[in-house]
């Protein structure tokens, strides 16, 4: 079943045209096996049956050795040996569209060639790659083009804390700027919110315990909290918001800040309605409350916006970074309000915070998102998207609700009877979709929202490939699971 027009076998190429491009990428058949679509040549690759022989005995001996944490590895039995932009070739021969990205962390996709000239033109050099916090070059142009990139008003008068190398460092780092600078340390937070895996970006995500964190509605349509949904719902949320902060009976002393997402990620691909957005922004500076904004994975064109609170006009105190800003490597930082920079020296660091070859590989990608206006491009190229699988939709009732912005893109799958969150059956999907080529993954509260994130640089014949293989898989699951 398709939704768009038959994807062509030859691709028009990733990178914009006055970048030299290598061969044009094609789209892999679906669980096709070949070369990796950059025409180069592939006898580095163990394919055909003794490359299925490896890839079991790689993937056994990791269900052998990891720790029984791991996540991905157990829904997605790849072992990838080679990628470049879109594409991903296993062990075994098989190619995949990968619409995982690393999380959101790949904007331009695996192996873009101005990511792979950063880092080579950094180890051709003999500079130094670990420098804890001192300054280099390298760092002094990857805060030149962030800086560059970020809010003006931020801009203007920020500063930046390298933390550890991933998002929930970042965020720990955040959490306490704003509880030094104010001498507080409550936090405000929202339902299904996702921070991260440390203890306390924890304590601020949605499942949570017992913490010293006020949960608050986050406004959705599907399943809003009020059961009214749109700008009502919103608005409902922002006064429940505003009244428990003024009522001295509410038992919420005054936090140390407010930390949102700009659209909820793991949560379900919840956009935040930008109106509300806004009075959450008035709400915390009438009330001296520093507001965070996580856009580790919404950050560097992924909306279809530079940042995520840019669509609301919403100018954060503290933005936190991660993912795509590192160009595949890791990197995470926090800029905020020259304010709040209040710690003493050595109060907050991290021992792989001077990592050189991805400040390169993210000033670079920084650089192509700007110059080349894929945050425009994922805009027009989501909507797109969005319309396509909202029509795919009305002659599936087990689609609840297709939601998102720009590049970031879910598909909650619900019992077409009860409308109640059908998590099985988006396994299912995922199960179809990578049967036929096509990497996705699950999210949202019940485990039940197909999340799409595919890089900035996908071509609209990809993305109608894309599509086609996700209409496929989703009747195909729906006859699996009844």
């Amino acid at each position: 079943m398709a939704v768009t027009e038959p994807a062509a076998a030859a691709a028009a190429t990733e990178i914009p045209p006055h970048v030299p491009p290598q061969v044009p990428p094609q789209v892999p058949p679906q669980g096709s096996r070949g070369t990796i679509p950059d025409g180069s040549d592939d006898s580095d690759v163990c394919g055909g049956p003794e490359g299925s022989v490896a890839s079991d005995g790689i993937l056994r001996r990791q269900a052998q050795r990891e720790s029984a944490a791991r996540t991905y590895a157990r829904s997605l039995p790849i072992v990838p040996v080679r990628a470049r932009g879109l594409t991903i070739e296993g062990a075994d021969g098989r190619r995949y569209l990968d619409c995982l990205s690393g999380a959101g962390t790949l904007a331009l996709g695996h192996n873009h060639p101005v990511v792979l000239e950063a880092i080579r033109g950094v180890l051709d050099s003999g500079a130094p790659l670990h420098v804890l916090d001192l300054a280099t070059p390298v760092k002094d142009a990857f805060t030149t083009e962030l800086f560059a990139n970020l809010p003006p008003e931020l801009a203007a008068d920020a500063r930046i804390q390298f933390c550890g190398p991933a998002g929930t460092d970042a965020v720990e780092a955040a959490l306490k700027l704003v509880r030094t600078a104010t001498g507080r340390s409550g936090l405000l937070a929202f339902t299904g919110a996702y921070h991260g895996m440390t203890a306390g970006a924890l304590d601020a995500s949605g499942g949570a315990p017992g913490v010293r964190v006020t949960r608050l509605p986050y406004p959705q349509d599907l399943r809003c909290p009020f059961g009214v949904g749109g700008p009502e719902g919103a608005e409902l949320s922002a006064r429940w918001t505003e009244n428990l902060l003024d009522d001295p009976k509410g038992g919420v002393p005054a936090p140390a800040g407010m930390i949102v997402e700009p659209v909820q990620g793991e949560g379900g691909v919840i956009p935040a309605p930008d109106g509300w957005l806004r009075r959450m922004r008035e709400i915390t500076a009438a009330r001296g409350i520093p507001l965070i904004a996580d856009e580790v994975q919404t950050g560097v064109g992924r909306t279809g916006a530079f940042w995520g609170v840019d669509h609301a006009g919403v100018v954060p105190d503290v933005m936190v970074l991660s993912k795509a800003i590192g160009g595949s490597l890791p990197l995470a930082v926090i800029v905020y309000r020259a304010g709040l920079d209040v710690w003493a020296p050595g109060a907050h660091a991290g021992t792989f915070r001077g990592n050189q070859l991805a400040m390169a590989a993210g000033t670079a990608t920084l650089a192509f998102v700007r110059e080349n206006r894929l945050a425009e491009r994922a805009a027009a190229l989501g909507e797109r998207m969005l319309a396509a699988l909202r029509g795919l939709a009305c002659g599936h009732p087990c689609i609840g609700e297709v939601r998102g912005r720009g590049l970031m893109i879910g598909v909650e799958l619900v019992d077409p009877d009860t409308g109640v969150a059908a998590p099985a059956l988006a396994a299912a999907v995922r199960q179809e979709c990578l049967d036929r080529g096509l990497i996705v993954e699950l999210g949202g509260r019940h485990g039940a929202v197909v999340r799409l994130l595919p890089p900035l640089t996908l071509t609209d014949e990809q993305a109608a490939a894309v599509l086609d293989r996700l209409a496929d898989a989703i009747p195909a699951a729906a006859r699996r699971t009844h």
